[in-house]
């Protein structure tokens, strides 16, 4: 597996020759600096999450086309361990495994991301009709919803509409584990 600044550097050439656009169009349509996404290009600088998210709405794609490199779909029964699949993909204080990467045949993504302590992540609003659904595996959490941060202990799941904006936090002092499944709604 190469390393994840050179895989993103190549999937944002990629996506950019595919569609034909350029640098300053890329920025227009994903609302990320036209030097951060040069920066990026050229392996000189890792993006926070919340920049892959823009990218990636920008690009109308899925979150797991930044942070996967093999995206191969199965056609089968698939067994993924997140232990093998857990990495940090940018420079966010944020662990995560694509446990599922995105499928169309689906409509959606699973991963597995663990906030460490203190962990706190505002997200922009993501393309319409996408909704999450969080089921924390091991501590506390919270999300904002609506402007509100609601608690979460383990075991409990909620589903939310995350063409709003929304936030994940860790006030603990131990690591919160959590499954995330966003479906996206067909275009």
């Amino acid at each position: 597996m190469q390393p994840i600044d050179q895989f993103l550097s190549h999937r944002l050439k990629t996506l950019r020759k595919e569609k034909g656009w350029s640098l300053d169009k890329t920025s227009k349509e994903t609302g990320v600096s036209k030097a951060m996404l040069g920066q990026i290009e050229r392996s000189e600088s890792s993006p926070t999450l919340a920049t892959l998210w823009k990218i990636a709405s920008g690009f109308n794609t899925s979150l797991s086309a930044f942070i996967e490199s093999n995206q191969d779909v199965s056609t089968g029964n698939e067994i993924r361990e997140a232990d093998q699949l857990r990495h940090k993909p940018s420079i966010d204080e944020m662990l995560v495994a694509p446990l599922f990467p995105y499928d169309q045949q689906y409509g959606f993504e699973l991963f597995e991301l663990t906030l460490m302590p203190g962990y706190e992540r505002l997200s922009d609003p993501h393309v319409k009709g996408v909704t999450e659904h969080v089921i924390v595996i091991r501590g506390e959490m919270e999300l904002l919803i609506e402007g509100k941060w609601q608690p979460m202990k383990q075991g409990e799941a909620i589903r939310f509409a995350a063409d709003k904006e929304h936030g994940y936090r860790n006030l603990s002092d131990q690591p919160a584990v959590f499954h995330n499944l966003i479906y996206y709604a067909e275009s």
